[in-house]
């Protein structure tokens, strides 16, 4: 069924979309949104560097290439992440500061608002589904008791895709509040 693909979809966009909502530990996914200028190309962070996390709070950056460290480190401000990197001339060091409870609420406000918009796009998903049907029965393709089946059918999916979506969301706020 298109429905359920593009319901699958949706949620592979809020896990991205959470992935770059920063926590109060150190991760590479929080920098899968940064893009370096590299020859005039706008390259994604990890093709053009190593992101690793030697502590809880701390992030290293080590270019490939050492020319492109004022660019990533460019990057990296641009990106607004609230990150300050620091250079040696060889590796990025950033430290992760902890996050006070005012950001820890606004984190949660954000991450809230990204999966109720999920939850929409699930329910217009479902919407179009049954307006298909709908169409296909007066046209005479389906039955009224397959009209009942299918809508039940796409309920039921929409159901499971809203409640994965409430169980990520309660997964990112717990990470959020640690």
């Amino acid at each position: 069924m298109a429905d359920n693909e593009r319901m699958e979809k949706t949620i592979a966009a809020l896990k991205e979309s959470f992935n770059g909502i920063r926590t109060g530990r150190a991760s590479a996914s929080i920098f899968d949104r940064v893009r370096v200028d590299y020859y005039g190309q706008k390259s994604p962070l990890n093709q053009v560097a190593t992101v690793s996390i030697p502590e809880a709070r701390s992030v290293i950056v080590n270019p490939f290439d050492k020319s492109l460290i004022t660019e990533i480190e460019k990057a990296i401000l641009t990106a607004d992440l609230g990150l300050n990197p620091s250079n040696d001339g060889k590796v990025i060091r950033i430290a992760i500061p902890p996050l006070t409870a005012d950001r820890r609420k606004e984190l949660i406000k954000q991450a809230k608002a990204m999966a109720e918009n999920s939850r929409t796009s699930i329910r217009n998903i479902r919407r179009d589904g049954n307006e298909d049907l709908k169409k296909k029965q007066k046209a005479g393709e389906i039955t009224e008791d397959d009209l009942k089946k299918m809508t039940d059918e796409l309920q039921k999916t929409t159901d499971k895709f809203i409640a994965e979506i409430d169980s990520i969301y309660a997964a990112k706020e717990k990470e959020i509040m640690e």
